[in-house]
């Protein structure tokens, strides 16, 4: 059994400049855990795989395509390969979100 935990993981640089560590990296997927002070976001970006969202605490906005919402903790979100999606902290509280990609991607994730 392995066991791992997030606060014992690297600080991974992304063009963000968000606290994101990966905790899982497989040919099936990857999984990242990721906090969002008040006031930070993620620049809009494309995956080149379908992504969902597990909000573990907090409740950041989360776009995906059009559509913009402010979801509460212990929603699942979902997100299509190929279409721009966001992630942002309007509130005064951390918001944890467990990012999961599906299967691992090949290729980069384009920042627009």
């Amino acid at each position: 059994m392995k066991i791992t935990n997030y606060k014992n993981e690297e600080i991974k640089e992304t063009p963000h400049k968000v606290d994101v560590r990966q905790i899982y990296d497989n040919d099936s997927a990857v999984v990242m855990h990721m906090t969002l002070k008040p006031g930070e976001s993620l620049k809009p970006h494309k995956t080149p795989v379908d992504v969902f969202f597990y909000v573990l605490e907090g409740k950041p906005t989360v776009q995906v395509g059009e559509e913009k919402i402010q979801c509460d903790a212990d929603s699942l979100i979902e997100s299509p390969k190929d279409i721009v999606h966001c992630l942002s902290n309007d509130t005064n509280e951390i918001a944890r979100i467990l990012v999961v990609k599906a299967p691992k991607p090949t290729s980069q994730t384009r920042v627009l």
